[in-house]
């Protein structure tokens, strides 16, 4: 699925200024509002994640898990990812578990939810 994209250096910065961050060691998300009336997506890597390849592996591991996480249209909001030096090492399972805590954090719907934990002792009936 493609979403819209934030392009513009002064459109990231707004939502870097603005926005709500939260923090995990493997990826950062930052949510901001806007006033379009749909929702934008922005994906960063930096140079501090490594050379070109690592860098597109890492977008590309990002994508994977907000394609499989978040509705295509959640409202008036932007969202940016930013990628941790450990983000290219990992599957995109293993990331959408980590954006899937950050999506609950930040109150945005979520397209696949992770599926509670059962308790120990409470066995179902058969």
């Amino acid at each position: 699925m493609r979403f819209r994209p934030i392009c513009k250096n002064k459109e990231f910065s707004r939502v870097y200024a603005r926005g709500r961050c939260f923090v995990h060691p493997q990826l950062v998300l930052y949510v901001g509002k806007n006033r379009l009336g749909y929702t934008r997506v922005g994906l960063t890597a930096t140079k501090k994640v490594g050379h070109a390849v690592v860098r597109n592996r890492a977008r590309r591991v990002m994508r994977a898990a907000l394609a499989a996480h978040l509705p295509e249209n959640v409202g008036s909001v932007d969202i940016v990812l930013v990628a941790r030096a450990q983000t290219a090492r990992l599957k995109s399972t293993q990331l959408e578990k980590t954006l899937s805590k950050l999506l609950a954090k930040a109150g945005l719907p979520d397209k696949n939810p992770p599926a509670p934990k059962p308790v120990p002792g409470d066995a179902p009936n058969a």
